[in-house]
């Protein structure tokens, strides 16, 4: 078989099964780490007003994939989204995934006893569109929390 034939015949088994040959792996653990460390310095170079407009950007330069930042703060308000502007500025608290598992409430609760770490749920992912397992990596700066979340694959 040749070389050009083999790459022939995965672009099409790839377009077959709906996913094309040149798309982009999954996001890493270490990516969504990389990326809340410099959601961070931004945020502390430029101020919260600039950093969460920068943020909330879906074409800015933390969105990458399926990663983007959120922000929230102690009392589960989303102050920055990446994916979904239509929740900025609202009280999330109670935000329960597919099983019923409170989301911003273990945010807030890792935040305040670790100041870092992972979060485990289900939610959308917005590249695949289905429900998937997700783990996101929050950091606590001040008063608030700031994330990033990959998909388990």
């Amino acid at each position: 078989m040749t070389t050009m034939f083999k790459g022939l015949l995965a672009v099409g088994l790839a377009l077959a099964l709906g996913q094309p040959a040149w798309a982009a792996a999954p996001a890493s653990a270490d990516e969504a780490v990389a990326m809340v460390k410099r959601a961070v310095q931004y945020m502390k170079e430029n101020g919260r007003e600039k950093a969460f407009a920068e943020f909330s950007n879906p074409k800015g330069s933390f969105v990458d994939r399926e990663l983007y930042i959120v922000v929230f703060n102690m009392d589960g308000v989303n102050l920055a989204h990446g994916n979904n502007a239509k929740i900025i500025g609202k009280n999330l608290i109670d935000l329960k995934d597919n099983d019923g598992k409170f989301i911003i409430k273990n945010f807030i609760e890792i935040a305040n006893t670790k100041g870092k770490g992972w979060s485990d749920y289900k939610w959308p992912n917005p590249v695949t569109k289905a429900i998937e397992a997700k783990s996101t990596y929050l950091e606590k700066v001040d008063d608030l929390m700031v994330g990033v979340g990959i998909y388990q694959h």
